[in-house]
């Protein structure tokens, strides 16, 4: 069964639209689709009964892409990381110093009671490190605790 002559000539006119060719101009050599061909034409077209030629110059467009279409992709930074540390003072017990370091920065009673034991022999010791604003929260948390319980410690934060 044959189709009618109509129908065919909607399929090649489809096909034809649909498909790509290969595009050369100004040592451009790219696939382009055929209706992007049509718009460039119209473009130079729309162009040249614009310019009558009066300048002198050259009226011929190359229709050629200068710029790119590219997407650029924005790389996040890693947060500047902060160390919390705490310092030693002579009124505030150990156990409230391990106590404030299970609650606050979450370790583990044996590691709690290894860093109160540096903080309590070297001055102070690094209980974290965090971004600034878990850092300052966790500053703000330990001094809260400690001047609830009427405690001099202090704990501050600095940049690693």
């Amino acid at each position: 069964m044959a189709l009618p002559n109509m129908a065919v000539n909607l399929i090649f006119y489809l096909l034809w639209e649909m498909s790509a060719v290969r595009w050369k101009s100004a040592g451009e050599n790219r696939m382009i689709a055929k209706p992007q061909i049509l718009r460039i034409a119209a473009r130079r077209a729309a162009a040249r009964v614009g310019d009558d030629g009066a300048d002198g110059g050259d009226s011929r467009d190359t229709g050629t892409v200068t710029e790119r279409r590219t997407k650029t992709r924005a790389k996040t930074a890693k947060p500047p990381m902060y160390k919390v540390i705490l310092l030693n003072d002579d009124y505030t017990p150990m156990e409230f110093v391990v106590e404030v370091l299970k609650a606050v920065f979450h370790r583990p009673h044996a590691e709690a009671t290894r860093i109160m034991l540096h903080v309590h022999q070297n001055g102070m010791g690094v209980a974290g490190v965090y971004p600034f604003e878990v850092a300052e929260t966790k500053v703000r948390t330990v001094e809260d605790l400690a001047r609830q319980a009427e405690y001099p410690l202090k704990c501050v934060m600095e940049k690693e």
